[in-house]
């Protein structure tokens, strides 16, 4: 994969990507505490399939720049995709690929302007709506406690303890049985400088605070809480640590037409890096690469 560097949104952007520059954008969007390098195993096999596959590290990611509006939520990332998709030259037959934050992303650009999407997948977190209930089941707060924790001023100061061992951590808890070294290490990286870290723990408080969003994302906020239009592929790890599939369960009633639901088996919450040949196939399947 090769880099590149975009402004999007007003933010400068630092990307991954590989495959045609003619052929159908397929944007892949990471989440926390990830980096763009997570798409290491997808990227290609898109680019392979005549995708133009782009990678960017998301707002407040080192490479890529913190942002000037100082906007966090899932409104803002909605937007940022599709100034991507403008900025990359995407048509109407693009395709929005997110996991973790990043699917929070997809749902709300693929809701927000569907015109530029053909299909939308994604990976570990249902649509929004499916969330309404079981984040707050008992099970789940518990292994939501970093969300409440990153609440707290407390937070920039402990993650970076012990060389960030709260990012092997989040790794281990949420990928059991993968060995996920070398990818909490770009992690840290992108989050090594305090803006950076910052950046990233204020998404999770403009997750829960209403007070952080700007009115100019209020449109793509508001759309991201209803239904994607386009059909969608959401696939889910068995053994996610993070967002129990078990408490997720079926959310195909929320799915728009032509849409798939999927368990991937011996995996958790980084399933496209644990189980990359089942994810890849999927994906190409249901994109009709």
């Amino acid at each position: 994969m090769e880099r590149l560097r975009v402004m999007a949104n007003d933010v400068e952007f630092a990307c991954l990507h590989d495959g045609p520059s003619d052929g159908p954008l397929a944007l892949c969007l990471h989440g926390f505490p990830d980096t763009a390098h997570t798409w290491r195993h997808l990227v290609p096999a898109l680019a392979a399939a005549g995708c133009h596959a782009v990678a960017p590290w998301m707002r407040g990611y080192a490479p890529s720049a913190v942002p000037a509006d100082g906007a966090y939520q899932t409104g803002a990332l909605a937007a940022d995709a599709c100034a991507l998709h403008e900025a990359l030259g995407g048509q109407d037959d693009a395709v929005v690929i997110g996991h973790d934050w990043g699917a929070f992303a997809a749902y709300g650009a693929a809701a927000t302007e569907p015109g530029r999407w053909r299909r939308l997948v994604t990976l570990a977190v249902p649509p929004p709506a499916a969330l309404a209930t079981s984040f707050l089941s008992y099970r789940q707060l518990k292994r939501s406690f970093y969300i409440f924790f990153f609440q707290s001023e407390l937070a920039e100061a402990a993650v970076p303890l012990d060389d960030f061992a709260f990012i092997d951590h989040l790794w281990e808890d949420w990928s059991p049985g993968y060995d996920g070294r070398w990818d909490a290490a770009q992690a840290k990286a992108a989050l090594s400088d305090p803006r950076h870290l910052s950046a990233a723990i204020g998404y999770y408080r403009a997750m829960l605070d209403p007070a952080q969003h700007q009115p100019r994302y209020q449109a793509a906020q508001q759309a991201g809480l209803g239904p994607a239009p386009q059909p969608t592929l959401y696939l889910h790890g068995a053994d996610d640590g993070c967002l129990g599939f078990d408490i997720v369960g079926d959310v195909s009633g929320l799915l728009a037409q032509g849409s798939r639901q999927v368990t991937v088996s011996g995996a958790g919450h980084f399933l496209h890096l644990e189980q990359p040949a089942t994810v890849n196939a999927e994906v190409l399947a249901f994109l009709g690469a």
